[in-house]
């Protein structure tokens, strides 16, 4: 049998329906995985599917339980299903609209087989404490029919999970961590039960639940976590407009996405996104090309003028000619990029996935051969049984199944204390390896901003007022940058499409907008009545606490590299007044990702700081990865870590916690190792009753959770 594992912890995702998609002449089919959980299952799905004759490619998303399947002959989804299935591997049509709720009612599950657990536990002690306390006869047997009455019940309806598990390995045979663990919990109560129909004295029912109890907290804290992580690239994908206004000889028609074809004609009006890659036939405007430049400031777009799509239509209508369609738009290949890079980083092995690995045959092994020395050193049957069942419990995974998720449950509530939300189980693993930071420039280090300080008082107020309640990035920097200061009152505020902001104030026109449409020069001007037109100044400044992580992450041994889609006067002055030498800029997102991966290719652990859309090929692409709350919803998809402030300055000490949470990992697994090289023994030698066994097997478990609370201190 292979130890490699179809994964325990990993259960409960998607239903599926078929999804397929055409691009370039090959059919794409999506099938949900809810039984994969780590790097050995990716190999083996791809494996499988690779050797299939007519399959061109297959790619595994753990994140997502999901594999995408290229085929360049017609297959069935079936045979596809039926291939993973001969593999072991439990595969679905997907129905992307019940992702959510599956997700939800497998969380709700685990709480309540845990809540049902805890009960039962709590109730059987009780009845365990008048045994121990030395029930003989009649009432020591009625006691152990009432613990039977309750503990059966809620073990049959709780360690589903772990049996079910269990048998789909072992139905391929294949070894796992839940399969010792449905063993120890089956063979303790069923021994149990034995005991209490023969009217023994060895009932062991308490040991059995709690057992059932602790090891679904551990699976629930890992659920907990792994739920977190979302799919960047399918933030990104729900940026594609879904509805389309095509123009077909003058007449406007809303038509799918799908049903564009190049050189249609397509109306995108202020405030809209643009759906495909074109070329502007009709109308002026300003665009947000924040998606692929990270550039917050907005773009004159005009007759002749070429957009990709994803970009915002801002201030006008425009008419756009489609040079691209379908699967070949910018943001269509964006995805594809961000989910290829999100592949890579899901084949990340955890340090408990490989500890499993190995663990669980070594369990077997132990038990069987305990089993059989007593049997032939005996020849009693029922004496062996109940030291196996004895070794099976003291080698129960549960402190080994607690180390990692009691630690980053631990380290992840210090962090978010201080302003960071972790969102990947295995973030401070990999964090904790990371030796080289790459920094995004705008709306992560810097921030824009208006310089008030050329504006008089009343100025300042009228800017305020046409401002404050304004969606242009420009307005917003203008309204943040005059905090403090009390708007004017203004009646009869307009918005002039590609211009600026108008209104009355004491009797007077006001207006806010391009120096051009005010008479001034290039750039931003405020005009009170006649007076002559003020320039607003608009700069970068460095985000609050920018400095002081740079130079904590420096202290901290990591080497700084800045990335930017602004030019090189731009980020080189940026780069001076951080002391970073390492900077490259006028970078599109392939070159971000690129970017990245020349550093990985050199061996580099790389963490990538980003927000815009732009960054989140290479917030997916490197090793770990973080963005601050403002941040697109893709970026914060692809991110390991959120930043919940405004100031960069908790960062400063993520790292640290990193290294002392693995830290911590490895103690805790140590200190099972420890209680596994003293404890094993003396079960094997028949010294450990199964209520021993589980009493020593709390006490590990207790004292891994002690060891984690540790990161609550000064590390």
């Amino acid at each position: 049998m292979s130890d490699a594992a179809i994964c325990p912890a990993c259960i409960g995702l998607p239903e599926g329906q078929l999804a397929k998609a055409a691009s370039n002449g090959t059919t794409q089919i999506i099938l949900s995985l809810p039984g994969i959980h780590c790097v050995a299952c990716i190999n083996a799905v791809e494996r499988a599917l690779r050797n299939m004759e007519g399959v061109a490619n297959a790619r595994v998303n753990l994140s997502m339980k999901r594999v995408t399947v290229g085929t360049s002959l017609p297959i069935a989804p079936e045979e596809l299903i039926e291939t993973l299935e001969m593999a072991g591997y439990e595969a679905r049509v997907l129905d992307t609209s019940l992702l959510g709720g599956q997700a939800d009612a497998y969380g709700r599950g685990l709480m309540t087989r845990i809540a049902v657990s805890g009960f039962a536990m709590m109730n059987v002690m009780l009845l365990s404490v008048a045994v121990w306390s030395g029930a003989i006869g009649a009432t020591q047997n009625l006691f152990h029919l009432i613990s039977a009455s309750i503990a059966l019940p809620a073990i049959l309806y709780a360690a589903q999970p772990f049996f079910q598990n269990a048998w789909r390995a072992l139905s391929v045979r294949k070894l796992n961590m839940d399969v010792p663990i449905s063993l120890a919990i089956l063979l303790a109560a069923g021994m149990s039960l034995f005991e209490t129909l023969v009217g023994g004295h060895h009932a062991y029912f308490d040991a059995a639940i709690s057992l059932t109890f602790f090891l679904l907290i551990g699976r629930y804290l890992d659920y907990r976590s792994r739920k977190a992580a979302a799919s960047a690239a399918a933030q990104l994908s729900a940026l594609e407009v879904p509805r389309v206004m095509r123009l077909t000889n003058g007449v406007r028609q809303m038509v799918d996405f799908a049903d564009l074809a190049i050189g249609d004609l397509i109306q995108v009006l202020p405030g809209g996104r643009i759906p495909v890659d074109g070329t502007i036939t009709e109308g002026t405007s300003q665009i947000d090309r924040a998606l692929l430049t990270g550039e917050s400031r907005p773009a004159l777009a005009k007759v002749g003028t070429e957009v990709t799509a994803g970009e915002v239509n801002m201030t006008g209508p425009l008419t756009i000619r489609a040079a691209t369609v379908g699967a070949d738009t910018t943001l269509r290949k964006m995805v594809t990029m961000v989910d290829q890079a999100e592949a890579v980083r899901n084949r990340y092995t955890a340090i408990a996935d490989r500890a499993a690995a190995v663990y669980a045959p070594v369990v077997h092994i132990l038990a069987f051969a305990s089993f059989l020395g007593w049997l032939v050193a005996s020849g009693d049957i029922r004496l062996s049984l109940n030291i196996a069942v004895a070794v099976l419990i003291i080698t129960c995974p549960c402190a080994l199944g607690l180390a990692v998720p009691a630690v980053s449950t631990t380290a992840a509530g210090r962090l978010f204390r201080a302003g960071l939300l972790v969102k990947d189980g295995t973030a401070l693993e990999r964090l904790a390896e990371v030796d080289t930071v790459v920094f995004d420039k705008t709306g992560t280090l810097t921030m824009p901003a208006a310089a008030r300080d050329a504006l008089d008082a009343e100025t300042q107020s009228v800017a305020l007022a046409l401002t404050q309640k304004a969606t242009h990035p420009i307005s917003q920097a203008i309204a943040a940058s005059l905090d403090g200061i009390a708007p004017a009152k203004l009646s009869d505020q307009q918005e002039h499409a590609g211009k600026g902001l108008s209104a009355l104030h004491n009797g007077q026109k006001v207006q806010l907008g391009s120096g051009a449409w005010l008479g001034a020069g290039k750039g931003t001007y405020i005009k009170i009545g006649d007076r002559a037109a003020q320039k607003i100044t608009l700069r970068s400044e460095l985000r609050e606490g920018a400095l002081a992580l740079v130079q904590g992450w420096q202290a901290a041994g990591l080497d700084i590299h800045l990335v930017s889609g602004d030019d090189a006067d731009e980020t080189a002055k940026i780069a001076k007044a951080l002391q970073i030498t390492s900077w490259q800029a006028d970078t599109n997102p392939a070159d971000k990702i690129a970017y990245i991966n020349a550093l990985s290719s050199k061996g580099a652990k790389v963490l990538m700081v980003g927000d815009g859309l732009n960054d989140t090929g290479a917030l997916a692409a490197a090793y770990a990865s973080v963005s601050p709350a403002t941040a697109a919803d893709a970026s914060r998809a692809a991110s390991d870590i959120v930043l919940l402030n405004d100031s960069l300055t908790p960062l400063i000490e993520l790292p640290l916690v990193a290294r002392a949470a693995r830290a911590r990992i490895k103690e805790n697994f140590a200190i099972s190792t420890l209680y596994n090289i003293v404890a094993v023994p003396i079960a094997l030698a028949g010294f450990a009753t199964p209520l021993i066994a589980a009493i020593a097997m709390s006490t590990s478990s207790i004292t891994v959770l002690l060891n984690a609370l540790r990161l609550k201190g000064k590390l």
